[in-house]
């Protein structure tokens, strides 16, 4: 993840709270994640992104994420679940099928996580359908393709969303997070230019930051507890670092939905972007123990942030 300006919410199983500087909430580890020094470390594997020019797709698997990525070719559709664990792992020995138009064909692993097949077919998909066997958390999914196929590139959109998100003074926006199905989170967010934030946690604590100073407290009614901002932070600033694979899913009511994949964070999104403002007025964001929805609101009109009284 860049370590650029962006801060983000830990809100995990035992409700820790922590300012982390890059632009999307993650949930932490309470471990270094590093093995014990009698331990070989694991070899590096290669991550499931989707294939070059795929139509992405994402959705909760239980505590995995599964992601589809689709591309067009001339007489047939290049297919690929991607399929991560709440570590970030790519999960084997899964089985995928896959049933466009009626034609079934069963997917072959090509690396840890990621499950390939090409379905010949003439004319236009309408719609995939993805079933995931061979594990805990079975799936059956119906990915409905956008009506224009191949999708429209949505590559300058989510650019200028970027600079917008960029320009803004302020924003306020309520944030669904959750690494499983069973761990969910509520919370409250504003965030101000250049370096203030303010959250609070539906049924536990919040914080505030501004510059180099930061006040938490761990109840909503609480006492806040003032210490050093060590991260310095830069508001407001996108959710996503870098992007691959947009395509506009839909256009309608002055507002596109784009999806696209974000190789640096790693994470799959979807953008509602408006066409007028290039304001993101919603995201979705699946990675690793992380499935965020947000919806924005208050551009450039949030409530000031200021120190706790």
């Amino acid at each position: 993840m860049s370590s650029g300006g962006r801060i983000g919410l830990l809100v995990a199983l035992a409700a820790v709270l922590v300012a982390v500087g890059a632009g999307a909430a993650v949930v932490l580890r309470h471990d270094s994640g590093r093995p014990a020094p009698s331990e070989a470390a694991p070899p590096v594997e290669r991550f499931p992104a989707p294939p070059d020019r795929a139509v992405v797709f994402a959705r909760e698997a239980g505590p995995d994420v599964l992601a589809l990525g689709v591309v067009p070719r001339r007489t047939a559709v290049l297919l690929q679940a991607s399929v991560l664990d709440g570590d970030g792992h790519g999960v084997r020995g899964r089985r995928v099928t896959f049933t466009v138009r009626g034609a079934r064909r069963a997917a072959t692993a090509c690396g840890a996580g990621c499950y390939r097949a090409t379905v010949p077919l003439s004319g236009r998909p309408d719609a995939i359908s993805v079933e995931l066997a061979g594990g805990p958390t079975p799936a059956n999914w119906h990915v409905t393709l956008p009506s224009v196929w191949p999708p429209p590139d949505g590559a300058a959109i989510v650019a200028r969303a970027a600079r917008v998100w960029r320009s803004l003074r302020s924003v306020a926006y309520v944030e669904h997070l959750a690494s499983d199905a069973s761990n969910r989170q509520v919370s409250d967010w504003r965030v101000a230019a250049p370096d203030r934030a303010a959250y609070s946690i539906r049924g536990y604590g919040g914080g505030i930051v501004i510059g180099g100073r930061r006040w938490d407290r761990s109840t909503s009614n609480g006492r806040w507890i003032a210490s050093p901002q060590t991260a310095p932070i830069t508001q407001p600033v996108p959710f996503w670092v870098a992007v691959s694979d947009a395509h506009v899913l839909r256009s309608a009511g002055g507002r596109w939905i784009v999806s696209f994949f974000d190789p640096r964070t790693p994470a799959w999104f979807e953008a509602t972007i408006d066409k007028r403002t290039g304001h993101t007025l919603e995201l979705r964001m699946f990675a690793a123990a992380h499935f965020m929805h947000d919806v924005y609101g208050s551009f450039d009109h949030a409530r000031p942030i200021l120190p706790p009284r």
